[in-house]
């Protein structure tokens, strides 16, 4: 019958297997298939942060967009739109970020040269100059107070309070992550030091060019 000489082929390697026969697996393990998958996990691939940022980077902006989308609407159907005359600090404060960012650059190219003492201080200036930003964006919270303007004051005034507190939520994330990078010991850590500093760039600049387009839409529409 066709099946007696798979039968007989079955017996066989039974009994190799019985009496030790084929290659002993690696001590400590039951085969190839097992080591491996009982090896310890190696640390996280560079890509994965990559794009784990770029995840993040892109849901945020869906979010903006649609704010965007909506304040678009109201500026052009609502008959109650009242515009907002934006606090002259806002550009300062433009100013600040931007700078933030070059100082970032030039912490990065301090890291590539193996200048730890200054990427660790220009770091720490870049940190400072996001606080400054944010403590800026109060101030002109304060300066539209004093003139009266609330959130609830009008459509135009709501809009400026929600964009710049979302934006300011955000780049406080961003700062968490300077001061992270700074104080972290990556000696002991899954992650290098240029990587680090490499992910938190891309969320940095992301953050300015947002605030940019912020500051535009506003400023267009006042």
């Amino acid at each position: 019958m066709p099946a007696a000489p798979v039968l007989d082929d079955i017996k066989i390697i039974i009994e190799d297997i019985g009496k030790g026969g084929g290659n002993k697996p690696p001590a400590g393990g039951d085969g190839g298939g097992d080591d491996n998958k009982r090896r310890p996990p190696g640390p996280p691939s560079a890509r994965r942060y990559r794009t784990g940022i770029a995840l993040g980077m892109v849901s945020i902006l869906m979010f903006f967009m649609a704010l965007a989308s909506a304040y678009l609407v109201q500026r052009t159907t609502s008959s109650r739109w009242a515009p907002v005359h934006l606090p002259a600090i806002l550009w300062v404060n433009t100013i600040i970020l931007l700078a933030s960012s070059a100082t970032m650059e030039r912490a990065r190219k301090r890291l590539a040269q193996a200048d730890i003492s200054g990427f660790r201080s220009l770091w720490l200036i870049t940190t400072v100059l996001g606080l400054t930003f944010l403590a800026g964006q109060l101030v002109a919270w304060r300066q539209l107070v004093v003139q009266g303007i609330y959130v609830a004051t009008n459509q135009g005034s709501s809009f400026f309070y929600i964009f710049t507190a979302v934006h300011g939520v955000h780049l406080l994330g961003g700062i968490c992550a300077l001061l992270y990078v700074y104080r972290r010991n990556f000696e002991s850590a899954k992650i290098s030091v240029s990587l680090a500093a490499e992910v938190s760039s891309y969320y940095w600049h992301f953050m300015d060019g947002l605030w940019l387009f912020l500051l535009a839409l506003l400023y267009l529409g006042k």
